[in-house]
């Protein structure tokens, strides 16, 4: 099912306009302006460090660190960065743009349909999460790049390549810590070679790779200072160097919201002119909001255990909906789930969107695209036409859990799974059984 892109077909050119738009949007601010902003500065000072065989973070961990991101990305925005603030911002702008066509690809390829999509559903999953995709080029944020990196970690699974997989979940975790949450999928699905690959390449990229850059000992004493300041801190404040960010309404990840609602703080503290805002039900301590953190995730991951079909009903549908939740849950799972995180949601729509096209029942199909609307429709308060408040109550995060309550209807649908049938363990699907990866 995956394609290069075509001058001849029209949605291919409207893709190829629209990435020239946006790498325009990023490149003339830098080249006829005053400079492109938002987080482009940052990454070539990243860069440069490297190159300069500076510091990436203060000797204090404690203090405030410019660059909060493990020393990987720094390594690999410093070969661009040789060459200029020009070649990096285009390097950057090039890979999203590849990112986003791969990212279309791997989803419809793994929606577990069996057909392949007209050109409308094609289109569709990259229209609504337009503004997200502007988001990417705009900040110069990498999820896009890691959303792709999963998506095809997943499809090499498909083809029994775990190594090959397990490289791709370990250099998205190494660039962006959050989607270490795919290893306990691996670990609960068996899948020991793909941990096994994931584990290796993971010492690779954070300790290897950058050691004849960066030396091994200044590494490793990096990688310490990154650990302490982003990791292993966490107080009423805030937690990983960004306490502004933490509680407020930028933040609709599980943890934020919890505290949001259990805790008296102030979701406009990103912004110190504005008045303080409040809207918990609650008035608990720092501690208690913390267990009912964990006492929710462990709700929500015992219920994806739950849903889970067991080997021998596996489908390749089934597949495509587990994965899907597994995205929905890796993105609010995350301690700093920002508006752009949810590009993340772009899989589990597509695979939602299958459904409303291609299964056989009229009423199934219309409930799909009811759901759909429903979450599109809490997405778009994200605009600037409504108030912010509408985001620090978590309309994100309420579109999350619609999406993925529709993919829990469709995983224990028992018409639906009995039409599509267990899949043969073959190379094509991911591996229909429990016994252990070896």
């Amino acid at each position: 099912m995956l394609r290069y892109p075509s001058l001849r077909a029209p949605l291919d050119l409207l893709f190829f306009v629209c990435c020239i738009a946006l790498t325009a949007y990023v490149l003339v601010p830098e080249i006829w302006g005053h400079g492109k902003s938002k987080d482009y500065p940052l990454w070539f000072w990243a860069g440069q460090q490297v190159l300069q065989g500076k510091n990436l973070y203060p000797d204090d961990s404690a203090s405030y660190f410019e660059f909060i991101y493990p020393p990987l990305p720094a390594v690999l925005l410093a070969v661009p960065a040789f060459f200029g603030k020009i070649p990096l911002y285009l390097c950057l702008s090039l890979l999203n743009a590849i990112a986003w066509w791969m990212t279309a690809q791997f989803s419809h390829a793994m929606a577990g349909s069996g057909r392949k999509p007209g050109v409308w559903l094609e289109a569709l999953p990259g229209f609504v999460t337009v503004t997200f995709v502007f988001d990417m080029f705009d900040l110069g944020q990498p999820n896009l790049m890691l959303l792709a990196m999963l998506l095809y970690g997943f499809w090499l699974l498909r083809r029994e390549r775990p190594w090959l997989a397990g490289s791709m979940f370990a250099l998205a975790t190494a660039i962006k810590v959050f989607p270490i949450a795919v290893l306990p999928y691996l670990v609960w699905r068996r899948r020991w070679r793909a941990v096994a690959s994931m584990m290796v390449f993971l010492g690779v990229f954070l300790f290897v790779l950058p050691a004849p850059f960066r030396g091994f000992q200044h590494n490793v004493s990096e990688l310490k200072t990154w650990y302490q300041g982003m990791v292993g801190t966490s107080s009423e404040k805030g937690f990983g160097q960004r306490d502004e960010q933490n509680w407020s309404w930028v933040n609709q990840s599980i943890i934020a919201m919890t505290h949001r609602l259990t805790r008296p703080v102030n979701y406009n503290q990103d912004n110190p002119r504005k008045p303080p805002r409040y809207m918990n039900i609650a008035d608990l301590d720092f501690r208690t909001a913390n267990l009912i953190v964990i006492a929710v995730s462990l709700l929500i991951g015992l219920g994806y255990v739950a849903v889970m079909p067991p080997a021998s009903r596996r489908t390749e549908k089934s597949d495509a909906e587990e994965i899907g939740i597994l995205f929905c849950l890796m993105t609010v799972a995350s301690p700093l789930a920002r508006q752009y995180y949810f590009m993340w949601l772009f899989f589990p729509m597509t695979v939602l969107m299958h459904r409303a096209v291609y299964d056989a029942r009229p009423a199934v199909r219309a409930g799909t695209w009811i759901l759909l609307a429903v979450a599109g429709c809490l997405m778009m308060l994200s605009l600037p036409l409504f108030p912010l408040d509408l985001q620090a109550y978590g309309n994100n995060l309420a579109a999350t859990a619609v999406l993925t309550a529709g993919l829990v209807w469709h995983i224990l649908d028992p018409a639906a799974q009995k039409a599509a049938g267990a899949l043969p363990a073959r190379a094509g699907a991911l591996q229909p059984t429990a016994e252990p990866d070896s």
